[in-house]
């Protein structure tokens, strides 16, 4: 993601790079530069032009002409000013209600549906929710269809009221259910719907006014630029939604709704999206996103994605192993199951500062590890549990069993005892430096 924008804005700081004497002029040329970046990442022209007489104000208020680094402090005020403008800092999910109501609305396509089950995961998992997910979408053929097939994916119920066509009757029947059944969270997934289409925005309008919502979250394609933030305006006056979901995050290289959307409808991004998967939901931080932008990565963003999903009573009992020097192929495994867990491969390596530029042009596929899990799938039980025992014929067998070479199962070996090797190293040695 961002990573036309990422390229053009570095490009725009090296005029200040090499320049004896730092001028006016041309911090002014850099600025022009960062807002031709701006407007090629499709972000709204007067957007783009606030935004660099804010940085300049800024930098030349800071005499950042005289600083001793002048091209980093640039950097650094064009940064907090992207975070400004993007909401400044994170706007949490209202789920405050007994039960809580979400309702979600945005354009066909956006991804409501998918989100929804996200969602619901999310806050099932992280606060503890009880939630329903609600079908609202009677127009759309197999939507309700697809609705129960994400609940199920992620074990949430899904109401349902098939012959009944009128959402606004399903959406308070539904809450009466959850009332009834214990549920403290409601999710309401409604048909997607054109702003100009005024039938259907009277319908929305009327489910709002039923079930008084808690929260109304507006899911938008963050791929369409100017057109998701057009639109946002346009829902934002007939629904005076609390905030905006993008999705397709991932997909997005310039970004221009994400540093538009906020001073055109003064709504917050709530959460970001990037991918099909359930798991594939963040919350949108503004600081860190800015940190993105410029290439900083989010290292805080990977190591809270990391906690919520590792599980501590294993690291403890593989710390344990490890220091036993009994680390063995189904710990390697259990590892990896939580690696996989987090998202992503190529959007946590961007979160790591300099591995994401690095790994620009490389195409690297999910399915990475499924190499690695045929060959230790194809070992035995106890083979897993000692690894001293892959001597020269075992190794052959796994090799023909996993559908790879002998070589990649001798690579595999080599680098699984050096790993144990260095992790051991590390347990005994915390803050040894070399």
């Amino acid at each position: 993601m961002f990573e036309g924008l990422s390229e053009r804005l570095e490009r725009s700081f090296k005029i200040l790079k090499g320049q004896g004497r730092i001028t006016e002029i041309n911090v002014a040329e850099t600025l022009k530069d960062v807002r031709k970046a701006l407007l090629e990442a499709d972000v709204n022209y007067k957007v783009a032009k606030v935004f660099t007489d804010q940085v300049k104000e800024k930098a030349l208020g800071m005499n950042v002409l005289n600083a001793v680094q002048p091209g980093q402090l640039l950097v650094k005020v064009v940064h907090d000013e992207l975070a400004a403008l993007m909401g400044g800092k994170n706007e949490e999910v209202n789920v405050k209600g007994n039960p809580a109501v979400i309702l979600m609305s945005g354009l066909q396509g956006s991804g409501k549906t998918t989100f929804s089950g996200k969602l619901a995961k999310l806050l099932k998992q992280r606060k503890g929710k009880k939630p329903l997910l609600v079908a609202c979408d009677v127009y759309r053929p197999a939507a309700i269809e697809q609705l129960k097939v994400v609940g199920e994916s992620i074990q949430v119920p899904v109401y349902t009221e098939e012959g009944n066509n009128n959402p606004v009757k399903i959406a308070e029947n539904a809450i009466s259910h959850a009332r009834k059944n214990g549920f403290d969270l409601v999710i309401v997934d409604t048909a997607g719907r054109l702003a100009v289409d005024e039938e259907m925005m009277q319908e929305i309008s009327a489910i709002k006014k039923a079930i008084a919502p808690q929260e109304i979250l507006f899911v938008v394609d963050s791929m369409t630029g100017q057109d998701a933030v057009n639109t946002a305006k346009e829902f934002n006056d007939r629904l005076d939604f609390d905030g905006v979901v993008l999705t397709k995050l991932d997909g997005d290289a310039r970004g221009g709704a994400a540093l538009s959307i906020r001073s055109v409808v003064n709504k917050p991004i709530k959460f970001i999206s990037t991918g099909e998967k359930m798991d594939a939901i963040d919350l949108f931080h503004p600081d860190r996103m800015a940190d993105r932008i410029l290439g900083m990565g989010d290292i805080v963003s990977f190591v809270e994605r990391a906690q919520n999903e590792f599980d501590e009573e294993v690291a403890r009992r593989i710390n344990k192993k490890i220091a036993k020097n009994q680390f063995d192929f189904n710990d390697f495994l259990s590892q990896l199951e939580q690696i996989k867990k987090m998202g992503n491969i190529k959007d946590l390596a961007s979160m790591i500062p300099g591995v994401g530029k690095a790994l620009k042009n490389v195409d690297i596929d999910d399915n990475a590890f499924k190499g690695v899990e045929a060959i230790i799938y194809s070992m035995t039980k106890e083979e897993r549990a000692n690894p001293q025992l892959l001597n020269g014929s075992r190794r052959n067998r796994i090799a023909a069993g996993s559908g790879t070479s002998i070589q990649e199962v001798n690579r595999l070996l080599k680098q699984f005892d050096e790993m144990r090797k260095m992790m051991r190293y590390v347990q005994k040695n915390p803050f040894k430096r070399r």
